[in-house]
């Protein structure tokens, strides 16, 4: 349970001033988040100096000014057209207060004639007179302590006024209260940290541009706060997966022999030497849990297939889980009939199993007759019993959570557990998102694999690839045409999925092109997929759905129309579609003009090099960690306050001092320990001190 220290920060922000129902939603959508903490979190971009008030003659147009003004008069307009003027007199020189859709009332109220005022917002010209449009502040002599001040300037979404934004974080911060210091004395003083509530209150009240710069101690402070509950999270789940009771896991190697005896190709080096160190934790007497890193095409799943082996060759048993039904499926697919031929059986259960199918999986799994289990999120529902789980590989480990992977293996008794993922990561974020487990990487290709020849167009060309696709369909290809919308947008100028599936049927027919995207019922589109891997379909027009987990042998030809909009990332993902059979593959990137200079970047890397983590390195480089780790690439968890491209060097710290902290204090009992907790809870890893409190 959350400490009562903390109960105020996570308090919801509709408690502040200023935050009804209307405005709570637009807030929590704008800040990520609906609590006092998350308002805090949100830091300011900018900063306006409201201190800045020189003689009207020596301003500049477009600044920020403030002055005291004397009101000589009010002139309404004759129409709504037109602006309600005020006009007033600074230093003896005329000024203009121009209002548009004016209440007169108010107006009068706020800047009565033959009276001083301060007003403050934005100077210019207008038909040789100067003149301030709708003034950001106006008050009395008595307010201008208020006024004349340097204020934050937070990033902004329509519905969010900066006034409203700035007046719920002072709230705020009255609320922060005062926490014990998690920090290692020395290494506060080394780098001039302050306390984290001084911290909070520095960064949101920035003096001027250097206060705003990720090299601000306040704003390091905040940063490493952040790292440090990521990497000691990740390293108390580590420890307590090494201190947790293990099965020792040593197969005779009789079905893994038999199997790599039907394989129709060797293994690369880099699958040995993962398997090497998959059997070494599986014989261990601790509990495994390892991610297998490995490009597209790179051979995870004969690697993930060889350690469910060697739990089944103990007696045991293994189950595979996959993010989608199509993905499940196609695993079932893969290894079924790899299995049948060395005598060990399978079974699959989805969402979609029901009845007598999903009966007897489930009667297979409970006495043991199923020695494998294949299937999605349904395999950890209540219901599903093993007779004796021992091994759980989890792929696409990004679209399932950590207490979704805890269910999976919580199915059996002390259960190792592979991940893998096909989203090659950079080491950087590796360290972040996986710090918790052992990493292997297949940086391999298996033999025999032609590298796609990849070929950037701009999109008039658009008539000249359909000629050629027109041609291709006639011996046999299949081909991919990847949109990145599904329905025409006015403000991007794109052809959408389902326009050019149009275009496409009328020069083919109905008979020859499908269409998938994510807005279709998922039975529909395990339809049209199933008719393009085995059916009439010659063309596939898609949306990034078949990113992960389409294995076509047949598609030969991929045109990503607009590449120019997809991170790299995704083109290398969508690019390892084709190229898995033995003909030769060509995928075209169709851009629009002008491209900028990293989109122009990112196409001539997918043009030089295949290798995923080249690609990878290269898309954190041009893009930045916030974006590579944003859910819409990945779904890995993006950091708040902490910014790997400014912060790099306090990731390595965090992680050695998380480490140190584990091994001294494993339980987080003495002072420091728990004052860390507090940490955790602060940065919502109420999982990871769950997790080394549970048995």
């Amino acid at each position: 349970m959350r400490p009562e220290i903390l109960f105020p920060l996570f308090a919801e922000i509709d408690s502040l001033p200023g935050i009804g129902p209307r405005l709570k939603p637009l807030l929590a959508r704008l800040i990520g988040g609906e609590h006092v903490v998350d308002l805090l979190w949100h830091l300011p971009s900018g900063l306006i100096d409201r201190r800045f008030s020189p003689p009207l003659t020596e301003t500049i147009d477009g600044s920020i000014v403030t002055l005291d003004v004397w009101i000589e008069r009010h002139d309404a307009p004759p129409n709504r057209r037109r602006p309600y003027r005020v006009i007033c007199k600074t230093q003896g020189v005329p000024l203009v207060l121009a209002f548009f859709n004016a209440r007169a009332k108010y107006l009068n109220e706020v800047l009565p004639v033959g009276e001083k005022r301060i007003v403050s917002g934005k100077i210019d010209h207008y038909r040789g007179e100067y003149q301030i449009t709708h003034p950001d502040r106006i008050g009395t002599e008595a307010e201008r302590d208020e006024i004349q001040t340097v204020e934050p300037v937070y990033p902004m979404s329509a519905g969010v006024t900066g006034k409203t934004l700035t007046k719920s974080t002072r709230a705020a911060l009255a609320m922060v209260p005062e926490l014990p210091e998690w920090h290692d004395p020395a290494l506060q003083a080394r780098h001039k940290w302050p306390d984290l509530k001084s911290a909070l209150h520095q960064v949101h009240n920035p003096e001027n541009d250097g206060d705003l710069s990720p090299d601000h101690p306040a704003r390091k402070r905040l940063a490493y706060d952040e790292l440090l509950a990521n990497q000691l999270a990740l390293a108390l789940i580590r420890a307590k997966m090494r201190k947790l009771g293990g099965r020792a896991t040593n197969g005779d190697g009789r079905l893994r022999k038999a199997l790599e005896a039907e394989l129709p190709f060797a293994m690369t080096g880099a699958q040995q030497r993962a398997l090497k160190d998959i059997y070494e934790d599986m014989g261990g007497n601790g509990r495994m849990l390892r991610l297998l890193q490995g490009d597209v095409g790179s051979g995870k799943t004969v690697v993930a297939l060889m350690a469910m082996l060697n739990a089944i060759e103990t007696g045991r048993q293994a189950a595979l889980m996959a993010p989608t039904e199509i993905l499940a499926r196609q695993h079932f697919e893969t290894i079924t009939p790899l299995l049948e031929k060395i005598g060990v059986t399978c079974a699959i259960l989805t969402g979609r199993d029901k009845g007598k199918s999903r009966k007897a999986a489930l009667e297979g799994f409970a006495d043991g007759t199923f020695q494998i289990a294949v299937g999605t999120h349904a395999l950890f529902q209540e219901d599903v019993q093993f007779r004796d789980l021992a091994f759980a590989v989890v792929d696409e480990q990004h679209r399932f959570g950590v207490h979704q992977r805890l269910m999976l293996a919580g199915k059996g008794q002390a259960v190792d557990v592979l991940v893998m993922t096909a989203t090659p990561i950079p080491r950087t974020l590796t360290l972040t998102a996986f710090g918790d487990m052992e990493v292997s990487r297949l940086d391999e290709k298996p033999p025999g694999r032609k590298p796609v020849d990849t070929r950037v167009l701009p999109a008039d060309k658009a008539d000249d690839v359909i000629s050629g696709i027109g041609r291709a369909m006639r011996t046999g290809t299949k081909i991919y045409w990847v949109c990145p919308l599904v329905e025409d947008s006015e403000i991007l100028d794109l052809q959408a999925a389902e326009e050019r599936y149009r275009i496409l049927v009328e020069l083919f027919g109905e008979s020859r092109v499908g269409l998938v995207h994510g807005k279709m019922k998922a039975k529909d589109k395990d339809t049209v997929m199933e008719r393009f891997a085995h059916g009439d379909l010659s063309i596939l027009v898609a949306t990034t759905v078949i990113e992960v987990g389409v294995n076509v042998p047949e598609a030969t030809i991929m045109v990503i129309e607009h590449a120019e909009r997809f991170g790299l990332a995704q083109l290398h993902q969508l690019r390892g579609r084709i190229g898995r059979g033995d003909a030769a593959s060509t995928c075209l990137l169709l851009y629009g003009s002008p491209l900028g200079e990293i989109s122009k970047a990112r196409l001539k890397i997918m043009r030089e090099t295949e290798d995923g983590f080249i690609i990878a390195e290269e898309d954190l480089r041009l893009r930045g960690a916030g974006e590579v780790l944003g859910t819409r690439q990945s779904g890995l968890q993006a950091y708040r306050l902490a910014s790997l491209e400014m912060h790099g060097d306090l990731l390595a710290i965090a992680r050695d001092d998380a480490r140190l902290i584990v091994e001294l204090d494993p339980d987080l009992q003495k002072p420091r320990g728990e004052a860390l907790r507090l940490l955790l809870y602060l940065f919502e890893r109420d999982e990871a001190v769950r997790y080394f409190r549970s048995g």
